[in-house]
């Protein structure tokens, strides 16, 4: 029987590096990340001085640029308290206004060791910009019927919703056209970022969820340990 070529020999090693790497990049847990203080936090809604004070403290040892926001009532359920604005994170993030600290913090550290180093070796281009779909909105839940009446993520400042992602190359990856990309390495990659953003958010929900997330993926530092 006829033994490989050479460029079945290459095909069959891309194959195995990529799958090595999109196990790598799925598996980036919270080593990164620093350690949640010891003391618990009595009301998810509202962080302790304390827990924003090692936020802030953890961001800054992160080289990221950012203003602190004061807090706010903006309505019943919603507000802002914790919160910061992210001037410069290495990659320019669109449409992202206040964000709660921790969900800076998980998210900064999804950009820089999971999408960025994911674009580059997977997509074969480096990341140039996020395209965000907003990160506060005092708003309700949308597309589930059962929590309709509860307050979103948003609502608080605790979640970022992210529709695409624009490369050097001048290639955008969007999560409405390409999560079922005839192009198996667009697959892999919006998968294996996902994957990533459930090792560092509580909530990860994406158009495997629901109609009202086939555009983004919404992003949520609430530690319920929810991806889909």
């Amino acid at each position: 029987m006829r033994g490989k070529t050479m460029g079945e020999h290459g095909n069959a090693r891309s194959v195995t590096a990529m799958a090595m790497l999109a196990l790598a990049l799925a598996g980036c847990g919270r080593a990164d990340r620093p350690a949640a203080p010891q003391q618990t936090r009595p009301n998810l809604s509202v962080p302790s001085n304390r827990e924003t004070a090692q936020c802030l403290a953890d961001l800054r040892e992160l080289h990221v640029s950012f203003q602190v926001l004061p807090d706010r009532e903006t309505g019943p359920g919603c507000g802002l308290s914790g919160t910061v604005k992210l001037v410069d994170i290495g990659v320019p993030v669109a449409n992202l206004t206040a964000v709660r600290c921790g969900a800076a913090r998980a998210f900064i550290g999804w950009t820089r060791n999971a999408v960025a180093p994911a674009a580059y070796q997977m997509l074969g281009s480096e990341l140039a910009r996020i395209d965000s779909m907003g990160s506060y909105a005092c708003r309700n839940v949308v597309g589930s019927a059962r929590n309709a009446t509860r307050r979103s993520g948003h609502a608080i400042a605790n979640a970022v919703d992210v529709g695409g992602f624009v490369l050097k190359d001048g290639r955008r990856i969007t999560v409405l056209n390409d999560w079922n990309s005839p192009d198996p390495q667009v697959r892999q990659f919006l998968q294996t970022i996902r994957a990533s953003a459930c090792k560092r958010f509580g909530t990860v929900l994406s158009p495997d969820y629901n109609a009202a997330h086939r555009n983004h993926l919404h992003l949520e530092d609430d530690r319920a340990n929810f991806c889909r």
